[in-house]
């Protein structure tokens, strides 16, 4: 992570703060920085000698092991990778930022360790093959209710790397969707595979543009079985403003905006020639109606 993002997290937005305590733990040996460029923002992480003070006070006692080998792996990741680290962390600080005048809603938890919530999902078109799926990210937030209980809103995050086909993001839908209507994130929570209704959760992809997010949409309407509202839908740009607010659309959200249109989304993709212009997506962004991530989850 960046500074910006520890002052965030974890200092109430004061980066004078963060940099203070930085500075001790960078004496210490605890925090290394990447080497990098004059205007470049310095990029963070923890060195080995972290992790045994980190163990030794049970902070990473539900982490999975990591060895000399794999820690040494970690720190010679591309920068392609970095870059997308950072926009995983640009979004988890957009979503403590807003919660925080949220009122009734906290953070519960936001894990960014792709290890701690990967799941086993058949996907379809592929003869019944399952796959392993690493998320980018978990997030529980729960929302404070006038009787006192509290009501849990669970998500799953997906932010868009722009080289993956829209093929391959479908399927990885698809994945999510078999997690849920198979059990699997039931009996991950405690419950039992055919009460996996009581344990519904939403899929947030992360989109660099508008067009890609677009084409995801439609995509997913074309998916067997199609998905819905399951997946949520937004660009990096609008998330990382207001992650809370109406910057998000399903793909029934989509077929709707484009119903009778010459974009129609039920019409074969033969039928009607994209040539990556902007009509489409001025169309949509006009027509579309968008919608917060904290509403009643539907199936599909």
């Amino acid at each position: 992570m960046t500074v910006g993002h520890v002052a965030t997290l974890y200092f109430d937005g004061s980066r004078e703060a963060a940099k203070k305590r930085l500075q001790k733990l960078k004496a210490a040996r605890f925090i290394g920085e990447r080497k990098r460029k004059a205007y470049e923002p310095a990029v963070l992480s923890l060195t080995p000698k972290a992790f045994p003070v980190l163990h030794e006070h049970g902070i990473l006692a539900e982490y999975p092991q990591l060895g000399p080998s794999t820690l040494d792996k970690r720190t010679r990741v591309s920068e392609f990778t970095i870059r997308h680290e950072l926009e995983v962390m640009d979004v988890k600080a957009a979503f403590h930022l807003a919660v925080k005048t949220a009122g009734a809603f906290s953070i519960a938890e936001f894990s960014t360790w792709p290890l701690l919530h990967q799941f086993e999902a058949f996907r379809s078109g592929y003869g019944g093959t399952e796959v392993l799926v690493r998320p980018d990210g978990f997030i529980r937030i729960h929302e404070a209710e006038a009787e006192g209980s509290v009501f849990e809103h669970a998500f799953f995050l997906e932010v868009d790397r722009s080289t993956e086909t829209q093929d391959t993001l479908a399927t990885r839908a698809g994945c999510y969707l078999d997690h849920y209507k198979s059990g699997g994130f039931a009996v991950r929570n405690g419950g039992k595979r055919d009460g996996y209704r009581e344990y519904p959760f939403r899929v947030l992809f992360v989109f660099k543009t508008a067009e890609r997010r677009n084409n995801m949409a439609e995509r997913l309407l074309q998916n067997t079985p199609p998905i819905l509202t399951q997946a949520m839908l937004s660009t990096l740009a609008e998330v990382t403003v207001n992650p809370l607010g109406p910057v998000w659309i399903c793909p029934r959200d989509y077929r709707e905006a484009t119903k009778g249109t010459p974009f129609d989304s039920d019409k074969p993709r033969g039928t009607w020639h994209y040539k990556r212009q902007s009509e489409r997506e001025a169309f949509v962004e006009r027509n579309i109606q968008k919608q917060p991530i904290l509403s009643d989850v539907t199936e599909g």
